[in-house]
């Protein structure tokens, strides 16, 4: 209970920092939270290059916005949702190249090497499964990715994509649906 309370006073201590426009504070504010802004960017496929130039056009607009934070919801949650947009719009000013991109990795990885111990198997069957979320329409896979692999609420789902809760809960029924039928021909 101490230790919480203690983290929320830094936090505010923090937040105050990058308000105030401390360049220090933001270099921290930037290692503690770009693998969040890279997991996002990869998430809606972009390549590597693409998502580093989508986690600087992130960071500015984080930096430009942190006034603006109220605080309602967590800061990773905040960043995501700018980091998700951010993602959203380089993809629509691109949808040529995408669209060619995608077309190419339609195709989930055929190649199962089964090693004998348990452990490797889970994580083949895991790759497995996340390569076929990756074969779901965006906004499907997307939803699936922050709800199960991120583990936010549908409520934080709902505040990152932009969308009502009850179209988030769709997007999962219909994202384990497809991937139901993905994945029957994977494991029969």
């Amino acid at each position: 209970m101490v230790e919480k309370i203690w983290q929320k006073r830094q936090e505010k201590k923090w937040l105050r920092l990058l308000r105030s426009g401390d360049h220090d504070a933001f270099g921290e504010f930037i290692d503690k939270y770009k693998e969040t802004v890279f997991l996002c960017s990869r998430r809606l496929g972009l390549s590597e290059e693409e998502t580093e130039d989508v986690a600087s056009e992130t960071f500015l607009a984080a930096y430009k916005a942190i006034g603006g934070y109220s605080g309602r919801s967590e800061l990773s949650t905040w960043l995501w949702s700018i980091a998700y947009r951010q993602g959203i719009n380089y993809l629509r000013k691109n949808r040529k190249e995408w669209q060619l991109e995608a077309e190419a990795g339609e195709q989930i990885g055929d190649s199962k090497e089964q090693g004998p111990a348990e452990a490797v198997q889970s994580r083949e069957t895991e790759q497995v499964v996340w390569e076929a979320v990756e074969r779901l329409p965006r906004l499907w896979a997307m939803a699936v990715i922050l709800y199960y692999r991120e583990e936010k609420s549908i409520v934080d789902v709902a505040k990152i994509m932009q969308i009502k809760e009850n179209t988030v809960k769709t997007y999962l029924f219909r994202g384990r649906n497809k991937l139901k039928q993905l994945l029957a021909t994977t494991f029969e």
